[in-house]
Parts: structure tokens; C-alpha cells; sequence
């Protein structure tokens, strides 16, 4: 088996090391020119270097700490707390990580996730009990966090209140509409009292005087004996006319 030669080796050693110089580099220029911008207040194009720089090299602690900073003012305030729980891992030193603690209470706080940033700031005390803007920080934080469970309590004792005036009016609305029905029942004429069709046409008609029907036949027979009682009259008044009247009494 041929082995490589010893100056091929070298060269070889002597290319890698130049190419993780040069990467350093560029990776270093990109912090460089993104702290530059960040001074001047241009967040977004620093940000944009701080994620080249990350690409560059993924363990870059000052590139994530640098993004976050960046983040935090553009108030992506979560987005930040991410970043900064990334470079505190990457974070070697305990005044580091103190600092990373405190900007990471800092997005917390601003994000209003306040049990999270007052145990952050806990954290940055930890390691650096002489950072008096932690301390002012943290008690702030737990000041908001009462605030917060105090509103939280009052937002659910309004709901709640809220609920039990729903049901109440629920409850006072169903008793006004059993009571205006109870009252139609009460004022709709009972069925004894309603007179039905058919009696009132059965009285109707027995109000009536019942009219007799004849035949012709009959009218004529009556007719007649009109005319032939009439003539019988007309013959006893003749008679009686064709006696004499006694003038005188008879005694």
C-alpha cells in the first residue's frame, strides 16, 4: 500500500488550516460589520449579518448573542429569548452566562412571560450577585407578576358574575314567557263555553215560527168555500130585507 508523501501531507494540513483562518475571518468580519450597523440603529441589516456569521460557524457565541440583541430591538421580543437560550449554551464563562441570563429576563419580561423572566434574572444573580440591574429588574418582574395573577382574578370573577347575570336573565326571560302564557290560557274561552255551530243553528232554527205549507189542491177547497159562504150571506141579507117591522109593540 503506497502512502502519501510527507510534503503532500503537509500541504494538505496547510489548506485546511488556511481555510478555517479564512472562515474565521469571514465570520468575524460579519460580526464586526453587523455590530458596526447595530451601533448606527440599522437592526435589520445587522441581524442579517449575525445569521451569516451563524452560518459560517454555528457554534459562534458572539453571533447568536449579537442576533438576539438585534431581535430584542426590533421588539421580536420572543424570537430573541430563543436566541439567547441558544447562546447561552454556548456561553464558557459564568460572567457570560450572566449576562446572557439578564438580556434573556429582559425579552421574557418584555413578552410579559414574567414567571420566566424573574427565573432568568434569578439565574444572572446567580452568578453575578453584584448586578444591581438585575435586581431591579427582578423585583419589577415579580411586581408585574402580581399585577398580572391579580387582573387574571378579577378577569374571571367578571366572567364569572357575567355567567351567573346570563343564566339569571335566562331563567327571568323563560318565567316571563311561562307567565304570558299562562295568562293567554287563562283569558282563552273554556270549551263548555263556547257555544258549538251546530246548537247555535239547532237554536236558530227552533227561534224561528215554524210556517205551515199547503197543497193547491187545498188552497181552492178553501177558496171555495169562501165564495159559497159569501153567497149564503148575501142570500139571508135579501131575505131579512123583504119582511115587514112591526111599528108598534105587541101587547
Amino acid at each position: 500500500m503506497k502512502t502519501m508523501p510527507k510534503y503532500l501531507y503537509f500541504l494538505s494540513v496547510l489548506i485546511v488550516f488556511y481555510a478555517m483562518e479564512v472562515n474565521a475571518q469571514s465570520t468575524r468580519s460579519l460580526i464586526n460589520d453587523g455590530v458596526e450597523k447595530y451601533n448606527n440603529k440599522k437592526f435589520a441589516e445587522a441581524e442579517v449579518n449575525f445569521r451569516k456569521a451563524i452560518e459560517n460557524d454555528e457554534k459562534s457565541f458572539e453571533g447568536y448573542f449579537n442576533l438576539g440583541d438585534a431581535l430584542y430591538k426590533q421588539k421580536r421580543f420572543e424570537e430573541a429569548a430563543k436566541v439567547f437560550q441558544k447562546s447561552n449554551e454556548l456561553a464558557k464563562y459564568p460572567l457570560t452566562q450572566a449576562k446572557v441570563f439578564y438580556n434573556l429576563g429582559n425579552s421574557l419580561l418584555k413578552a410579559k412571560k414574567y414567571e420566566e423572566s424573574i427565573a432568568a434574572y434569578k439565574n444572572a444573580l446567580q452568578l453575578n450577585p453584584n448586578d444591581m440591574d438585575a435586581k431591579y429588574n427582578l423585583s419589577y418582574a415579580l411586581k408585574m407578576m402580581n399585577q398580572q395573577k391579580n387582573q387574571n382574578k378579577q378577569n374571571q370573577q367578571q366572567k364569572n358574575n357575567q355567567n351567573k347575570q346570563n343564566d339569571k336573565d335566562k331563567n327571568d326571560n323563560k318565567n316571563d314567557k311561562n307567565k304570558n302564557k299562562d295568562q293567554k290560557e287563562k283569558n282563552k274561552p273554556k270549551e263548555e263555553d263556547k257555544p258549538k255551530k251546530e246548537d247555535e243553528k239547532k237554536q236558530q232554527k227552533e227561534q224561528k215560527p215554524q210556517q205551515s205549507e199547503i197543497s193547491k189542491e187545498e188552497a181552492k177547497r178553501i177558496l171555495d168555500a169562501l165564495k159559497n159562504n159569501e153567497a149564503e150571506i148575501q142570500k139571508q141579507i135579501r131575505k131579512r130585507k123583504g119582511k115587514k117591522r112591526k111599528t108598534e109593540k105587541d101587547w
